[in-house]
């Protein structure tokens, strides 16, 4: 049997460790999902998980899994969408993986191959103790708006959702109902937008979360203007600010060591990283995948495409995302 660790003050995830030289399948996957749905983070230490290793860990919960297009990442056993991390050296925000899409995934899995010396911690926080923390204003500000994503198109992807590259306005106005974007023609080009909930729930805890990827956009990229508030404006700085300060002070480094694997409710748990200091020390692989027990978004469309098998989005032309 393992030895179980429950969170506790300053460490929100649950740290599994061997009792003595056990393997990381030997661990109750009952256990594994009954510890996920409570409290959201695992951290299964010591137990030397190699990429195949890894692999059947993280598919041993998720059924289906998804292709991540960010930029930078290598591929470490692309047939089963196992890749590198961004192989930048900046410090990342907050964020939930994928969340600029409508498909977040589930779940978000990492493994440590090669642990740096220093610097390169992952970073998390729990999304729900953001709220409970955010200033009062903050959160009322937030109290049933909506996040709107607006993105471009290219025509692979208007093939890839509406069934030609030059749709007509009749069907860009009737998506298939599988579609979770809607689109409109602006001045001549097609945009794609979803929106979301600025403070969701969770698939496991019956409480508002903060999960999307406004920290990162503002704070990484740069732009203020993505996604938008639901009458079309900005979110304001100072609210920007406030939440960054509180998902800062409350957020937790994972200190990597080699064989480490952690496990987050990518709908509950956001996460991040200091600086790396070198980049030839470090190596983390990623599996993002939609969970064989999910409660899905109720704001997915029926059928999901990510949800009958592996999921590859079209890829973007350089320059456009």
């Amino acid at each position: 049997m393992p030895k179980i660790h429950l969170p506790e003050p300053g460490r929100p995830q649950v740290l599994i460790e061997p009792e003595g030289e056990g393997a990381i399948l030997e661990v109750e996957p009952a256990r594994i999902v009954e510890l996920f749905k409570a409290h959201g983070a695992l951290l299964l230490r010591g137990f030397g998980a190699d990429v195949p290793q890894f692999r059947a860990f993280a598919r041993q919960f998720c059924a289906t899994s998804v292709f991540n297009e960010s930029p930078g990442r290598q591929p470490i056993d692309p047939t089963h969408n196992i890749h590198t991390v961004d192989k930048g050296t900046g410090p990342f925000n907050l964020h939930p993986e994928l969340s600029r899409e409508p498909w977040k995934p589930d779940a978000a899995f990492f493994g440590c191959l090669s642990a740096p010396s220093r610097g390169g911690a992952t970073i998390i926080c729990d999304g729900v103790e953001l709220v409970r923390e955010m200033p009062e204003e903050v959160r009322r500000g937030l109290e049933g708006r909506r996040l709107l994503y607006v993105k471009p198109t290219w025509p692979e992807l208007l093939r890839f959702w509406l069934g030609t590259p030059d749709p007509s306005d009749a069907q860009l106005a009737d998506p298939p109902s599988w579609c979770p974007y809607k689109f409109r023609r602006i001045e001549g080009d097609v945009v794609r937008y979803f929106s979301r909930p600025a403070l969701h729930r969770p698939m496991f805890v019956d409480a508002p979360a903060f999960g999307n990827f406004l920290l990162f956009a503002r704070f990484n990229n740069q732009r203020p203007d993505f996604p938008l508030l639901d009458d079309g404006r900005p979110v304001p700085e100072a609210w920007l600010q406030a939440i960054k300060a509180t998902g800062d002070r409350l957020s937790v480094p994972i200190a990597w060591q080699p064989g480490d694997v952690l496990m987050l409710d990518n709908t509950r748990f956001m996460h991040g990283r200091t600086a790396i200091i070198d980049p030839g020390e470090r190596l983390i692989a990623t599996f993002f995948g939609y969970l064989s027990f999910a409660h899905p978004d109720p704001e997915e469309p029926p059928d999901a495409p990510w949800r009958r098998g592996d999921f590859y989005p079209p890829l973007p032309p350089p320059g456009l995302g």
